[in-house]
């Protein structure tokens, strides 16, 4: 066979895939997105798959071109329909998700409105309560990374965790915003599903949650950051709150969830920050952070991660109000 004929088929093959995988994606945004029922949803997606389909075959006849263009328009289509999909801070949403957390600051005072401090006896049966909250920065003492395993290792959500000198503790956690009716699901994630929403509560609530009522391994880790760090940290999520209350965002599996939003804060306090793929593997994120030197490396990880979790801890306290002291017993602090 001719190079040039070789070629050929490599540069076809190419853009096959490239119409296999293109054409998937619009298929399923489609399906997720379009506004209509299931029935005209299925058809339209459907029909997106076969006019992929017919333009990988007719890219290997004489209508090679016109079937490029006429897929090209396609998607191009599909794209500038896509860029009109924007979020919504005004649903009938889900009652743990229903405020907004915001904050303001005035010198040393940081005063938090839409606290969540929900008494949780199962995921449908909770007292609702938003509570308005107000801190000293300058009480800061100390900063946690609170990991919440459900399906392996590889799966954790994050929430993080600022505790003061009286006691208190202020809890991060970055969620999807489901409206009535909605439920969670990884893939759908991907098609501008969700809208992002920063969870600020009692630990209590977010905690008490995940360890108690869902059954999840909680892991708790002490964290090295030094008093203006914690404080710089704790500034930004306040603004970062503020700006989504205003501003909503849509929420995406790989590249705007409750990991990858925390590292774009922190990386606002360490700009030379390096990626890592356990950022997105969000399961691992601890391994990451232990090699920062941000955890107590005076032990292995692995030990360190067998002191970290607190299962046992959490159902001991149950809903005592002091929790958060019972359930870091016997973890290292760096």
């Amino acid at each position: 066979m001719k190079p040039a004929r070789i070629m050929l088929w490599i540069g076809l093959m190419m853009l096959a895939l490239a119409i296999v995988l293109t054409g998937g994606w619009c298929a399923l945004a489609i399906w997720y997105r379009l506004p209509f029922g299931v029935a005209l949803r299925d058809i339209a997606a459907g029909l997106i798959i076969a006019l992929s389909i017919a333009a990988i075959i007719l890219i290997w006849t004489q209508l090679r071109w016109p079937a490029i263009g006429g897929y090209a328009i396609l998607f191009a289509v599909v794209c500038c329909w896509w860029s009109t999909l924007t979020p919504s801070g005004h649903r009938n949403w889900m009652p743990d998700v229903a405020r907004n957390v915001t904050g303001s600051i005035n010198g040393d005072q940081l005063a938090v409105q839409n606290v969540r401090n929900f008494n949780w006896r199962s995921d449908t049966d909770f007292d609702p309560k938003w509570e308005a909250r107000s801190y000293r920065l300058s009480d800061l003492s100390n900063v946690d990374l609170i990991m919440s395993y459900w399906s392996g290792e590889a799966i954790a959500h994050t929430i993080v965790s600022f505790g003061f000198k009286d006691g208190q503790r202020l809890d991060f956690s970055i969620e999807t915003r489901k409206a009535q009716g909605q439920s969670y699901s990884t893939i759908a994630g991907f098609f501008k599903e969700y809208t992002l929403i920063i969870i600020a509560a009692d630990e209590r609530d977010v905690v008490r949650l995940r360890s108690n009522i869902r059954g999840e391994d909680v892991r708790i880790y002490r964290l090295r950051m030094p008093p203006a760090e914690a404080q710089s940290l704790l500034v930004a999520y306040i603004a970062e709150a503020n700006d989504l209350a205003l501003k909503p965002r849509f929420y995406n599996t790989a590249t705007a969830n409750c990991t990858t939003l925390v590292y774009d804060l922190v990386q606002k306090i360490h700009p030379g920050l390096h990626w890592d793929p356990r950022i997105l593997i969000s399961g691992y994120l601890p391994e990451y952070v232990y090699s920062l030197g941000a955890l107590d490396n005076r032990i292995p990880f692995d030990q360190l991660r067998e002191r970290a979790k607190i299962h046992d801890q959490a159902l001991r306290a149950g809903d005592d109000p002091n929790f958060s002291n019972d359930i870091r017993a016997g973890i290292p602090t760096p």
